[in-house]
């Protein structure tokens, strides 16, 4: 029915629009004729008032809905006829309610076709307009070089509301309809159009149309000197940057800030490298790498070579876990950052004022400061859990004998990790996961291999297991988790809790000076970064949406940048094209959307697949598990996401984020080169897949036609 309802509408306004021109009937819409009508006009007027105001009324909202030139005329008209007051009070009306037929004609006709084709491209404009698009019109509305059926139409095609766009536009049209209306009531003197909109009244429009800004910029000083009221600027500072946290996000944004010759200070309390270098992504890593060495022995067969147990003291590869982060620790360590520029302050940061930041007794002073505190491991409060030794992503590094029973909670991507890797260091893990599925944010096929391949390696995955309390039976522990309505009894050794991580935001001033926090509990922050302090800025885990290292790198940039050069100039931080790998054994890699994403927002989408198990390099090296799934604009080579499971896919999926950061397409990566043998060469094959799929059937019909003709 909406389908036939578009057509309708559609067919309405080309008749309406066709007759116009075909009759000729913008010849009634021209000064010279208005002018030459004027008495007739005025007679008829006062002999039928009401019925020349509702003739008038239908003539001015048909030619505005319909976007027909004539609008300026009859809007002079009305002045002649009506009066500047009555005349500006009746051109209001109908020029509003014709600019909202028009906005909702175009809504209805283009919108669903615009934001299906160009959805991604105009994702920030409609997050713009959702948030100030009643700004941006009425400002819009006052400059009238901007034609004002273009907006109307334009407007149709975003997320704005008729109501808002109705009321914007009545008041916001009224100043250029004075103008106007008042113009004509001096009628027979004016000689054209021109002589109404000279180059000084354009002007005074743009300077009207510059108002809102500059009033926006006066709201927002005003703001801001209502959030520091009580506060006291010092007259000079210590430093043009000061640096809560010396984790990836610290480190990346005092880098920078050294960099351009700003004086920095980085503030740590413990180790420098934070959770990444310390407790996260390198011990994880170095234990993954141990884990599949022992596995890889105990399945040499599929390599022609028989299999063995290796024998490992499990100490000795915890051991190795650390001397890893030790050979990494000069890269973030205090003695580089030193020599890179950096002022390196340890101890515990209290943010005392926007400008204050208290280490050890003694205050520093900083035009701009930036809070990288990072996040720590979530722990319920479950009952029972003092009972017992628990280990978090944070302290399971210092483990040196090996438990005889693992419980891990948590399906996401650390517990899935972690699970694997202990699994294959010969210690009996349980995994349990509250959800229906391992890894839920990514597509169900991803889920099932991972179980699948879980319960292959020995591991016990239960999953729609809600963790309900803990406790002691004697020497043995329990968790009691309830599934399917029943309790079940779960027995361990050791538990690791691989929850997900919270924001670190508590007990170092943020509270007390009124940092306002999401319903997420991380800290708020606007597209540049800033929180209602705007010189206090966040990135990495305390600010989200992602935790990830490269997440947090990438937010130092921003943050770095606008804190030293704003209001100069500030850039709004882009999450367009984001990365990420779950490190198991095979990788899960994703960039952009997934079908779960793509069906959640209403996003239309082909899907292409490759299977790792066709790919000559991968045979050839036994790791012949996995896919490479791309999602593209349906008809169109762009690239909307990509999911690659299989051997070294945090390696693989780089070519991808390269081409959606760049505007790359299916077709480029087909035209591109890639070493053979390789495991690149998967992503070649998606896209030749992709291709078969869209060949020009009828051009290829074509084509054979042809060459059996040259056959003869």
């Amino acid at each position: 029915m909406k389908k036939y309802g578009k057509l309708l509408v559609l067919a309405v306004i080309a008749v309406v629009i066709a007759c116009f021109f075909i009759f000729d009937l913008k010849q009634y819409l021209t000064l010279a004729y208005i002018q030459s009508q004027k008495d007739s006009l005025l007679a008829f007027y006062n002999e039928n008032v009401w019925q020349t105001v509702g003739i008038y009324l239908a003539i001015y909202i048909a030619a505005t809905a319909l976007s027909l030139p004539g609008a300026t005329i009859l809007t002079l008209a009305a002045g002649a006829i009506f009066g500047f007051v009555h005349g500006t009070i009746i051109v209001s009306i109908a020029s509003s309610i014709g600019a909202t037929l028009a906005f909702l004609a175009s809504r209805l006709v283009l919108r669903d076709w615009v934001q299906s084709k160009f959805g991604d491209r105009l994702r920030a404009f409609n997050e713009g307009v959702e948030r100030d698009g009643s700004f941006y019109l009425f400002t819009l509305r006052l400059i009238p070089v901007v034609p004002f059926f273009v907006i109307n139409l334009v407007m149709g095609l975003t997320p704005l509301s008729a109501f808002k766009f109705y009321v914007v536009s009545q008041v916001g049209m009224l100043a250029g309809t004075a103008v106007y209306v008042n113009a004509g009531t001096q009628l027979m003197q004016i000689e054209s159009l021109s002589g109404i909109m000279s180059p000084s009244i354009i002007g005074s429009f743009v300077l009207l149309g510059i108002f809102p800004f500059i009033a926006k910029f006066i709201i927002q000083a005003i703001k801001a000197r209502k959030v520091y009221s009580g506060f006291t600027k010092p007259a000079k500072f210590d430093f043009n940057l000061l640096v809560v946290g010396a984790g990836s996000a610290g480190l990346v944004s005092s880098y920078i800030a050294a960099a351009v010759k700003a004086k920095v200070g980085l503030i740590e309390k413990n180790k420098m490298g934070g959770d990444c270098l310390n407790t996260g992504c390198v011990p994880s890593k170095a234990l993954i790498k141990s884990a599949r060495a022992v596995y890889e022995a105990n399945h040499a067969e599929k390599y022609g070579l028989e299999n063995y147990e290796p024998q490992f003291d499990f100490s000795k590869v915890m051991e190795r876990v650390q001397t890893v982060i030790k050979k990494i620790e000069p890269h973030d360590s205090v003695e580089r950052y030193t020599e890179l520029g950096v002022n390196c302050i340890q101890g515990h940061a209290t943010i005392k004022t926007p400008w204050e930041v208290e280490v050890a007794g003694k205050v520093h002073t900083a035009k701009n400061i930036i809070v990288a505190s990072g996040a720590g491991p979530l722990v319920p409060p479950f009952e029972g859990l003092s009972e017992i030794n628990y280990f978090t992503t944070d302290d399971i590094w210092e483990i040196r004998q090996k438990p005889k029973s693992l419980l891990v909670l948590g399906g996401g991507p650390i517990g899935c990790e972690l699970t694997q890797a202990f699994a294959r260091l010969g210690v009996a893990v349980t995994q349990v996961e509250m959800g229906d599925r391992l890894l839920p944010r990514e597509d169900q096929e991803v889920s099932d291999y991972v179980v699948n391949q879980f319960k292959n390696e020995g591991i016990n995955v239960l999953l729609g297991h809600k963790a309900k309390k803990f406790s002691k039976e004697g020497a043995t522990k329990v968790l009691t988790a309830e599934a399917n309505g029943a309790d079940v009894r779960i027995e361990f050794d050791q538990v690791l809790f691989a929850l997900g991580r919270v924001a670190r935001v508590a007990n170092f001033g943020l509270d007390k000076l009124g940092i306002e926090l999401t319903k997420r509990k991380t800290i708020k922050v606007n597209e540049y970064l800033q929180t209602n302090f705007p010189n206090i800025y966040v990135c990495g885990d305390a600010a989200g949406p992602f935790q990830f290292t490269h997440v947090a790198a990438h937010q130092a940039w921003f943050c770095a940048v606008n804190a030293l050069f704003s209001p100069l100039k500030k850039f709004k931080v882009d999450y367009s094209v984001i990365p990420w790998c779950t490190f198991l054994d095979p990788e899960v890699a994703r960039v952009g959307l997934n079908e779960l994403e793509a069906k959640e927002k209403g996003i239309p989408y082909e899907v292409t697949t490759y299977g790792i198990d066709d790919l000559d390099r991968a045979i050839a090296d036994s790791a012949d598990a996995g896919f490479v799934k791309v999602l593209t604009v349906p008809g169109k080579d762009k690239i909307l996401g990509v999911t690659i499971m299989g051997a070294s896919a945090g390696e693989l999926i780089a070519e991808y984020v390269a081409a959606m950061k760049h505007g790359l397409g299916m077709n480029k990566i087909l035209a591109t080169i890639h070493i053979y043998p390789t495991l690149a060469e998967a992503n070649k094959y998606a896209a030749g897949n992709w291709k078969r799929a869209h060949s020009p059937t009828k051009v290829l019909e074509y084509l054979r036609k042809f060459h059996t003709w040259r056959r003869g």
